[in-house]
């Protein structure tokens, strides 16, 4: 099995003649569709309405129907958050108002407040890549230099954060039924509002949905069983996306600069991935794998982006990752600004231990020649 990881080849077009290319290419496919909006809506929010009915009835019957239903609910909440990021940034209607209300629902579903996120994740596209500006909608990623030079503490804490259970099961119940409940002290009043106003239509949800099921065995049933319920919606769901973004940001040749060096362009097809995976895949996490062409233009719905890929062949030089390719991206910890790529934490011990001898051997030689200072002295 080849589990290389590779990002796109250098361009072998100028930066001008290559910026003004796609900015042709992709304009076609920043065209909102309504009918192509209206069904995915249909087909992705219509099931999933389905699922919490199915596991309203499972529970007359037995627990082990009711998980394998939670399980596929959270992979549609995969689906709904792509709809969710789409109304972010305003590409799924042409109506500003549509995105929004649209936007605000599928927020309420994925437990994401709609314009806190909006905005932070716009911090994401404009520094994606930039070394200089990490830190916001990002993984924690840090340098060679910069592992090496931290105190023991912060090196624990960078491996815990970055550890698979961790990243993949433990972090999406703390973002999306933590995290997302505060704001953030820059966000401005709109933000901070779109927060609180989420957060009374989770607790309407949740005590919606609480009352239902206590229609079984009581109120305190009910609660119980709609609070297990999510929390398996968002472990599967929320990991599957914290997957996506992973991988869609770390492999071993991806796109890291300093701001003085930094390119858009170069940050979209270097820095983010193309993820090829099979149909079902494709169509649960709603065509996201094509990360190159959205981070191209975030103006491109979700449903053009697979058009947009195959309509030149510049995108197509973009070497895929497919699904076992991927998976070697777990053993990438840090960015070697000297090498160019990710690497893994033994790159970073290497260098120590050669430290470590360059410094004994200069300790060394500096008492050998501070001796012999002493002994032509004492001459």
């Amino acid at each position: 099995m080849n589990t290389n990881v590779e990002a796109a080849p250098e361009p072998q077009v100028t930066q001008k003649q290559d910026t003004a290319a796609w900015k042709a290419i992709v304009l076609k496919y920043q065209e909102p569709s309504l009918p192509r909006a209206i069904w995915q809506l249909v087909n992705t929010l219509g099931p999933y309405a389905a699922l919490w009915y199915l596991m309203f009835l499972s529970l007359s019957w037995s627990y082990w129907i009711t998980l394998p239903l939670a399980m596929l609910a959270g992979l549609f909440t995969v689906r709904i958050f792509i709809i969710f990021h789409d109304c972010g940034h305003g590409s799924y209607f042409k109506s500003r108002l549509a995105n929004d209300i649209v936007g605000f629902i599928t927020g309420a579903l994925t437990l994401t407040p709609y314009y806190h996120w909006r905005w932070e994740h716009s911090i994401h596209h404009a520094s994606a890549g930039s070394l200089d500006r990490r830190g916001t909608g990002d993984v924690w990623t840090m340098t060679v230099e910069e592992y090496l030079q931290s105190s023991r503490w912060k090196r624990f804490a960078y491996k815990l954060a970055r550890n698979p259970v961790v990243l993949f099961v433990i972090a999406p119940i703390f973002l999306f039924m933590i995290h997302q409940r505060f704001y953030s002290s820059k966000a401005n009043p709109r933000e901070r509002w779109s927060v609180r106003w989420m957060n009374l239509a989770v607790l309407g949800i949740a005590a919606g949905l609480s009352w239902l099921f206590s229609m079984h065995r009581g109120w305190g049933f009910g609660i119980t069983v709609y609070l297990l319920i999510h929390l398996v919606i968002v472990t599967v769901g929320g990991g599957v996306g914290i997957w996506m973004f992973y991988v869609q940001h770390q492999f071993e040749d991806v796109y890291w600069e300093r701001d003085e060096n930094w390119d858009f362009t170069a940050a979209a097809l270097k820095g983010s991935s193309f993820y090829k995976l099979p149909k079902i895949l494709q169509w649960f996490s709603g065509n996201i794998g094509y990360h190159h062409i959205h981070h191209l233009s975030s103006r491109i719905p979700n449903y053009n982006l697979e058009r947009c890929h195959e309509a030149d062949p510049m995108f197509q030089e973009v070497k895929p990752v497919t699904f076992f390719k991927s998976l070697k991206s777990l053993t990438y910890r840090l960015w070697d600004e000297q090498r160019g790529k990710l690497v893994g934490y033994r790159r970073a011990r290497k260098l120590r231990k050669e430290r470590k001898l360059a410094q004994a051997a200069q300790s060394a030689q500096t008492s050998v020649d501070n001796e012999r200072k002493s002994q032509g002295k004492q001459g």
